[in-house]
């Protein structure tokens, strides 16, 4: 019989930007507060094999930006990621490579199924219409060690509508010199969009580098800056 599909709504939440806070000694269960809901960051580097497993469920939709890839495990969304159609192009390509991925570095029991994951599509579609700024989908990241997910929690803090540099990042999450160690955090990021990477640049302004392309770096920008501005 398969797992019940849990709801997105339970645990915790993951917004676009905002102040953080730690809940405590609790193992890797760090989280940041937005009013009155919590925060979590994803787990990513390095990958873990969930060793009861877990159930996951995978999806992809379309987007302005392109097909994404969805991921939901029993503790909240695991992935958000690009498929990326190019030959050339690296990353993942298909949900059938999002699935082997999966199985061999979270748990094996991966099912196809797009029912769990309606109410994340709902969300996107409310962000890119440009109705939600903060997400409110729980996030597994049970894989996520070291700098990286401080990174990653100071990317997370950068509000709606604005951008932070690698060294500003880099200072947020504790070592104003890890600039490069933020890139790579930012590259390797699990959870596009609900973890804001696109918002981070480089220092002198201009946009940089982005896991789906310069031109989705773009959008999500220019969307959200125009929000903001009303």
């Amino acid at each position: 019989m398969a797992a019940a599909a849990p709801s997105l709504r339970r645990a915790a939440v993951v917004a676009l930007g905002g102040g953080a806070s730690r809940a405590g000694p609790a193992g890797d269960r760090s989280s940041a507060a937005i009013g009155d809901s919590p925060v979590t960051t994803p787990g990513t580097l390095p990958a873990m094999l969930n060793g009861d497993g877990a159930q996951v469920w995978v999806s992809d939709t379309d987007s302005p930006v392109g097909r994404l890839g969805l991921a939901l495990s029993e503790a909240g969304l695991l992935r958000l990621c690009f498929l990326h159609e190019s030959p050339a192009a690296r990353g993942t390509s298909s949900v059938e490579e999002l699935v082997a991925d999966l199985q061999a570095t979270v748990s094996p029991r991966v099912t196809v199924a797009a029912g769990p994951l309606d109410g994340m599509r709902r969300q996107l579609d409310d962000y890119f219409a440009g109705r939600l700024q903060r997400f409110t989908v729980p996030v597994d990241w049970s894989g996520i060690r070291g700098f990286y997910r401080k990174a990653l929690r100071a990317a997370a803090d950068i509000p709606y509508g604005q951008t932070r540099s690698y060294r500003g990042v880099a200072a947020d999450a504790g070592n104003p010199r890890a600039a490069r160690a933020v890139g790579t955090a930012m590259a390797t990021n699990p959870v596009a969009l609900v973890l804001p990477c696109h918002r981070v640049v480089r220092a002198d302004g201009r946009r940089g580098p982005y896991g789906g392309g310069t031109a989705a770096k773009d959008l999500l920008l220019d969307l959200e800056q125009r929000v903001a501005a009303g």
